[in-house]
């Protein structure tokens, strides 16, 4: 049976990569630099756009979206707040942009924070391009297959990437499954690289939000297929970036150059993972997301090494390179330096006070886990080991016996 699944993941994956290069891979438009947020009415007045709807966090809308605010009132556009988007966003919450939008005749988005605001307006945006269907019937690959309004994305973390990504990431409150909506009209129109919106940022947001850009372009990098030489090249960047940088802004919030560095290498990840595909490390995180509300960087950190040691001489070649490319370790074999590389990442966790492992992992919960994961990465995700359900489960309990 796991043969019969390996040869139909494997099958399909290669069908959709041909399918693939057919496609029409666009980038957001970058507007980058200190203070570019200051373009962001002359960006709404190039769309037409007279209304915006304006979605975030409660944190950074009482922090940072004045300042955009601010802006909007400045130059006379007017626009409708949202600011109580919860950390992996909910489906009642994407309804309630969605309402709102329609109710206050919006005429595009800004969306300002992580991940989580990013996702929660993009499947909004989805929704009213698509009256009628509701968020769920959605996800999976290229379900929304119509153009968004106008769409503004202002990361003030670097690490999600959904500045430039297809995908949407949603979680079901009723059943706590989480799921990505993913089709090329979700990627923004622009992408707002201000740094100054990074300044100061909390150090444990920092490190686990730049290990998710880590995971974002490792497991690009490391796929069995889809990656393209600009795919492949922007995901070596973002590694090295993220490894001179990352401790940089960690240690401290005001260093300008690693908050900027550490806001282009989440970008490139972003088109990275999004033209090449994530793995098991992102299916898995996406549980723990859904039934444990574990911050996705944070998952992420701690599964990227347990999944990386698990895919074994899967992964060595690539690993070799990438710890080549970092400065790890350029001598010895392609399996020494792998696991050099691997340790590093560890280590890089360990120095930023990330832990090794989860303990609330409920027993009675692995089952559904192991269900949604594999529901998840096959056959889309081009993992370099496909997963049944007993090495998922291996991996899972890996999970909770390095807490």
């Amino acid at each position: 049976m796991a043969a019969i699944n390996k040869a139909y993941c494997r099958s399909f994956q290669a069908v959709f990569n041909i399918g693939a290069r057919f496609l029409y891979w666009r980038k957001p438009i970058p507007v980058s630099g200190a203070g570019s947020v200051k373009k962001i009415p002359e960006l709404l007045r190039r769309e037409k756009v007279k209304k915006v709807m304006v979605v975030t966090g409660p944190t950074v809308g009482k922090k940072l979206a004045p300042q955009i605010l601010a802006e909007l009132d400045g130059a006379g556009i007017a626009y409708t707040l949202f600011a109580e988007v919860e950390a992996n966003p909910s489906v009642n919450t994407v309804n309630c942009v969605r309402d709102l939008y329609r109710e206050q005749a919006c005429e595009g988005f800004i969306a300002i924070g992580g991940g989580s605001p990013m996702d929660a307006a993009k499947a909004a945006a989805a929704c009213v391009v698509r009256p009628g269907v509701e968020v769920g019937r959605m996800a999976g690959l290229l379900k929304v297959n119509k153009k968004l309004p106008p769409f503004i994305a202002v990361p003030t973390t670097a690490g999600t990437g959904s500045e430039t990504t297809i995908a949407a990431v949603i979680t079901d409150g009723e059943t706590h499954h989480k799921y990505a909506l993913m089709d090329l009209h979700l990627v923004p129109k622009y992408a707002v690289l201000d740094p100054e919106m990074t300044r100061g940022l909390p150090p444990k947001i920092t490190s686990t939000t730049g290990m998710d850009a880590l995971t974002h372009a490792v497991e690009a990098y490391v796929c069995w297929t889809y990656n393209t030489k600009e795919s492949i090249r922007l995901a070596e960047e973002a590694v090295c970036g993220i490894f001179r940088f990352l401790e940089r802004a960690y240690r401290d919030g005001g260093d300008m150059e690693a908050r900027t560095e550490m806001l282009i290498a989440a970008y490139k990840a972003g088109f990275a993972f999004t033209r090449a595909g994530v793995g098991n490390v992102h299916a898995i995180a996406h549980t723990l997301g859904g039934l444990y509300n574990t911050p996705h960087g944070l998952a992420n950190a701690v599964i990227l090494p347990i999944v990386l040691e698990d895919y074994g001489a899967a992964v060595y070649e690539k690993l070799a390179h990438l710890a080549e490319l970092t400065g790890v370790r350029t001598a010895g074999t392609d399996e020494e330096k792998a696991k050099a590389f691997i340790a590093e990442i560890r280590a890089m966790n360990r120095r930023m006070e990330i832990p090794t492992g989860f303990d609330f992992i409920k027993e009675e919960d692995i089952p559904q886990m192991v269900t949604w994961a594999l529901a998840e990465a096959n056959p889309v995700y081009p993992v370099p080991v496909v997963y049944d359900r007993q090495r998922c489960e291996k991996v899972i309990r890996r999970i909770i016996a390095e807490a």
